[in-house]
This record gives structure tokens, C-alpha cells and sequence, in this order.
């Protein structure tokens, strides 16, 4: 085993060009490794969701489809759970879809959205159910790749 430290992969972690650029900017000392600058919006998905990892109402799938109540518009809300309310007001979107929409992973989005249709703000609609042949055509398409 090595002492070396485990470095991140590069393509979990947007900016982050190399793991030689992990290493610079994290080395004990250097001028990169204190604060983050004003301009990097990165906040950790637990401060988002108040520390939460699943959804107060369960049940929510990721092609569930949301849309915003009228009444949302006039509401009070800030940061994502603003962002959610724009995006679902004009038409009506799968969870996967609001997440890529306000930058969030599904976990994060799923929080956020069923706290949302707990404050009447969203209404939802579970999608059907795949059928026996669609499922094989999905898995027959997946194994092609």
C-alpha cells in the first residue's frame, strides 16, 4: 500500500482539468488551498437539503413529472427551490430534468421537489408504467453499447 494520498477523479469534479492540478492547489500552504473565491458558486449538496438524504414524502420516481401551482409564483422561496418553480412553471418536467436544469444531483432534486409538493407549490404525476417490451428494448439497447 502507498502513502500517497487518494486523489479524486478528474471527471467527478467540474474545473478540475488533472490530478496534478488537485495536487497543486491542495498542497498544505499554497495560496489555492484557502477559501474559495467569490466567484466559485459550489455548495455541498448536504447544506442544500439541510443535511437530509431522503425525501420527507418517499415515492417520488425520476420520471415523475412536476409542474408549478399558480400560487407558487407569489411565494417566497430562494436559491434552487426558486430555480424548480421557474423551470417547472411553464411546463411540466421529469425529476432527471429539473435536476440537470438548476445543477443539482437527483438526490438533491428529489428532496427539494418533494418538500415542494408538500408545500402545495408543485403538483406531480406518476408517469405509467414501462411495458414488459420496452424494458427489453432497453436492455437490448444498453448491451449494444
Amino acid at each position: 500500500m502507498t502513502d500517497s494520498p487518494r486523489l479524486p477523479d478528474s471527471r467527478m469534479i467540474p474545473g478540475l482539468r488533472s490530478r496534478d492540478a488537485w495536487s497543486t492547489a491542495h498542497r498544505p500552504g499554497s495560496a489555492a488551498a484557502g477559501p474559495a473565491e467569490a466567484g466559485d458558486a459550489f455548495v455541498r449538496p448536504f447544506i442544500v437539503t439541510g443535511g437530509r438524504t431522503e425525501p420527507r414524502q418517499g415515492g417520488l420516481r425520476v420520471d415523475t413529472l412536476v409542474r408549478a401551482r399558480p400560487a407558487a409564483a407569489d411565494s417566497e422561496l430562494e436559491f434552487e427551490r426558486l430555480s424548480i418553480v421557474r423551470l417547472c412553471a411553464e411546463r411540466a418536467l421529469s425529476v432527471a430534468e429539473v435536476a440537470v436544469g438548476i445543477g443539482v444531483p437527483l438526490g438533491v432534486a428529489r428532496i427539494l421537489i418533494a418538500d415542494l409538493i408538500a408545500e402545495d407549490l408543485l403538483d406531480h404525476q406518476e408517469s405509467t408504467a414501462l411495458s414488459g417490451h420496452a424494458i427489453e428494448r432497453i436492455r437490448d439497447l444498453v448491451r449494444a453499447l
